[in-house]
């Protein structure tokens, strides 16, 4: 079965977006040793899970080559078969893109399909989802040096307790620490 790992960059007091999703708290530029370890993180992933919101901002930036990113990591952004979950989009408008509209299905038949690694990029309706639903194999929370008091939380109002396992925590010269979590599963 295909592992389903969520990356996402999220504030010390747990915070993903701003209260109006800004996301100027992050932390740039990073450096050598984030990007190796990134770049080791999605070496296996061959498809990436976004929800509408994001999709809407991270498919066209990515499409125009942002600016201070290496052409290798453009490349592998635009040529990695994405899955959009929305309830609202009937089809992509985007290239090597599918859309869907049933989270759990949708993930739970992705695993079942021979192939690499999945990656989830939170926006926070999707990320809420994934974790509230138990979807996830690993949590790779990128924890920024700032804390903005107020916002999106990486973890929604849970029904229950979610154990975690820390598999890893390595910190980065940027400034950043990496936390990969699997969830405890009963």
């Amino acid at each position: 079965m295909r592992t389903f790992k969520l990356q996402v960059q999220t504030s010390v007091d747990g915070y993903m977006a701003g209260p109006n999703g800004e996301m100027d708290w992050m932390t740039f530029p990073w450096t050598d040793d984030i990007n190796a370890y990134i770049a080791a993180l999605t070496a296996p992933v061959d498809t990436i899970v976004l929800g509408r919101k994001l999709a809407e901002g991270f498919i066209p930036t990515w499409a125009a080559g942002p600016e201070g990113e290496t052409q290798e990591a453009i490349d592998w952004m635009n040529k990695t078969p994405k899955v959009v979950i929305s309830n609202t989009l009937t089809e992509s408008p985007w290239e090597n893109t599918v859309v869907a509209d049933d989270l759990a299905e949708t993930v739970n038949r992705l695993k079942g399909q021979p192939g690499g690694d999945m990656i989830a990029y939170g926006g926070g309706t999707l990320v809420s989802n994934l974790i509230a639903k138990g979807l996830l194999d690993e949590l790779h929370l990128f924890v920024n040096p700032t804390a903005i008091g107020a916002g999106m939380p990486v973890f929604p109002t849970l029904d229950a307790h979610q154990r975690l396992r820390l598999v890893a925590a390595r910190p980065f010269d940027c400034g950043i620490t990496a936390l990969h979590f699997e969830p405890k599963r009963s």
